[in-house]
């Protein structure tokens, strides 16, 4: 059995060629788990064949809305492919609060589509099972797969003042994978993530373009991400063996922008390997050290 992580998307609230909203698909056999559907996740989803029907489950961080705007496509998505594959309904894992919330409500804007759909070809209502929990405060396991051979751990994050975000942790029998959502770089994510092969991770220059944003909104945005140099001694510290960076601030677009991402976590400590992420990049886990596939 082969792990692997592949980002659906790279990208911010702010669109850039090649990037995807945030997310993340993680394989394992027959368990697909996407991890939040920013905006073209199911396009993304599509050139990985792993259409929306494919999934075994879904998990969202939080609820800002570069991490949720794709959500309702994945679940309409799905329901018109019950067409050709009854596979039961949607599961979405999500803390309670306001993103929970956001996805009891995410359909309603599609009530007439919906009505219309059901009366011409006879479906029943999308099919969307939630499964809601305390964001808490040290690693808790929320899901596991039937057979109990991959199961999905959360912990509380600090993306405040966004309340109720977490970071996500799986666990196959091939090893484990962290996926951080937003957050500033803090302990309760490389906790998770002892013994994890892979550490996927937000990253913002804030260290770097300090001076450049004093002032303006930006200096606030940039205060709830995660700093890459505080980034880079997080994981020293911890002796992550992998760094896996998405959700890149600013978006990278040249080869010499990534290399500065990478050269701020060297700044900050950490000697191990980093990928700095484009859209489709694959990482597999299990086999030795982690093996990287780029698109």
């Amino acid at each position: 059995m082969t792990t692997t992580i592949t980002l659906t998307g790279t990208g911010t609230p702010h669109p850039a060629a090649g990037r995807a909203g945030a997310g993340a698909l993680v394989r394992c056999g027959d368990v697909a788990l996407q991890f939040d559907a920013g905006r073209a996740t199911v396009l993304r989803l599509a050139e990985v064949d792993c259409l929306p029907v494919r999934l075994t489950a879904l998990f969202v961080t939080h609820y800002h809305s570069d991490h949720v705007v794709g959500l309702a496509d994945v679940a309409m998505t799905r329901w018109i492919q019950h067409q050709l594959a009854q596979t039961g309904p949607l599961r979405i894992v999500t803390p309670h609060g306001c993103a929970q919330d956001y996805v009891e409500r995410m359909l309603e804007p599609y009530a007439d589509d919906i009505a219309v759909r059901m009366e011409h070809v006879g479906a029943p209502y999308p099919p969307v099972e939630i499964i809601g929990f305390a964001a808490p405060s040290a690693p808790t396991e929320v899901w596991r797969s039937d057979d109990g051979s991959v199961r999905v751990s959360a912990v509380a994050v600090h993306h405040e003042p966004v309340r109720d975000a977490v970071a996500y942790r799986v666990d196959t029998p091939d090893g484990a994978i962290v996926i951080s959502g937003d957050t500033r770089a803090c302990r309760e994510v490389f906790d998770l993530g002892r013994g994890a092969d892979v550490i996927v991770h937000e990253a913002c220059r804030s260290t770097a373009l300090a001076d450049r944003v004093k002032g303006t909104v930006f200096e606030t945005i940039f205060s709830y991400h995660a700093d890459t140099v505080g980034l880079g001694a997080l994981a020293a510290e911890y002796d992550v063996p992998h760094m896996l960076l998405t959700h890149m601030i600013p978006a990278p677009a040249t080869e010499a922008d990534e290399e500065r991402f990478v050269a701020d976590l060297r700044r900050g400590g950490y000697t191990g390997p980093v990928t700095v992420g484009r859209d489709l990049d694959t990482i597999e886990i299990g086999s030795g050290d982690p093996v990287v596939r780029r698109r």
